[in-house]
Order: C-alpha cells, then structure tokens, then sequence
C-alpha cells in the first residue's frame, strides 16, 4: 500500500455515515499546554472557513462561505452553545467541532450530529482531535441528547479510525455498498471493530489511473 495522506483524494470517494447509540462513557481528554476550549462568537465564520480549508474539507473561501450559509446561515443564534473552537496562546482559533442538531427534521431531537470537526493542518499531529471529539461529545450530553450520529467519508480515513475508537459504528442499512465501503476502512485502519469485514485489496481502494489517480 502506497503512503496516504489524511485527507487523500486518491482513494476512492464514498459517504460514511456512523452512528453512537448513547453518550455513556466518553473517554476524557486534556488538552495540551498552550491551547484551551472557546465557544463560537459572532464573527467567528471566517476562522471556521479557514480551519476547513487548511485541513482540506474545503477547497476556497468561496466554498466555505457557501457550506457555512447552507448548514449554519440561518442559525446562527445557536452557535455560541455548540459550536466548539480550541485557540492555541496567541488567541488564533486552529481547531473547529460542532454538536449540531438535525436542522432538516429527519432525525429524533435526542440525536445530535458531530459536525465538521477540523483541525488546521499545520496543528495536526499535537494530539488536538482526540480532546476536541472528547469535548463536542460530551456537549451534546449537557444540551440533552443521547445519540450522537456524524457523516464522514473513506479519504478521510484517519479520522474516521478515530471515530470508531470513540464508539461510532458504521450506520445499518445506509447504502448498498457498505459492506464494500467498511472493507476499505478495515484495509486502510486495521481497526478492530471493523473484524467483521474482510479487508479490500488495494485495486478496490483507489482510484485508477484511467479513473484520474493523481501522481505522488
């Protein structure tokens, strides 16, 4: 298997949806020295869009400002009690997570979604995605949910071994292909929940060259 990158555009793009069946039990994390927990403030959509960009969810400002107006444009007003920013010393927010709720109606109010959760790239590595889960988690538990689902997707596999460490399992019944897309997960993670499913050969994880594989 070719080194991968933890937001990698050559594997092979499909939807991950997880789930957590209770909020029992969340793992506690501290942050490291220097870095500490802030909540949304107004104005704070600019820093957002900047930490998506760096850790690659967004491609441009102009994606962002288009993402924050669809999910978050109308609710603004709820920010300041679930949306999560860690700041490191010089007040610079580098990390963003977000207990949001179903804004759309489908889900029970009891779910709350673990959303856009980033890290700025050159702050990756410093062990910030473990406390910031830890502390999104343990959030949507104060605001009174007890079921916490996310949708992430298989080029970002690292967070997604993360997810599964902190109790999410793939969601039943979701797509067709899930049992193929969680074979990928299991190639890429070695995760042990994922036992279940054999691994995918590494044909079945990226994409061609025919397809548009990009060169190292």
């Amino acid at each position: 298997m070719l080194k991968l990158d933890n937001h990698d555009s050559r594997i092979r793009y499909i939807d991950l949806p997880m789930e957590r069946a209770d909020l029992n039990g969340i793992p506690s994390y501290g942050l490291p020295r220097g870095y500490r927990f802030v909540f949304y403030q107004p104005g704070d959509r600019d820093a957002w869009i900047r930490i998506e960009i760096s850790a690659k969810e967004l491609t441009d400002e102009a994606q962002g400002l288009r993402v924050w107006q669809q999910y978050y444009g109308n609710v603004e007003d709820t920010l300041p009690a679930r949306m999560l920013f860690i700041e490191n010393e010089q007040g610079e927010k580098v990390a963003t997570a977000t207990a949001f709720y179903d804004a759309n109606g489908d889900l029970p109010p009891r779910c709350a979604q673990l959303h856009w959760v980033a890290v700025r790239r050159d702050h990756q590595g410093r062990g910030l995605a473990r406390p910031l889960i830890a502390q999104t988690l343990q959030l949507m538990k104060q605001l009174g949910h007890t079921e916490a689902v996310l949708h992430t997707q298989t080029t970002t596999w690292v967070a997604v071994r993360l997810y599964l460490d902190f109790g999410f399992r793939p969601a039943p019944g979701y797509a067709r292909e899930s049992r193929d897309v969680w074979r990928i997960i299991r190639a890429l993670t070695h995760h042990p929940a994922l036992e279940a499913y054999d691994a995918a050969a590494q044909e079945e994880i990226l994409i061609t060259e025919k397809e548009g594989l990009q060169p190292l």
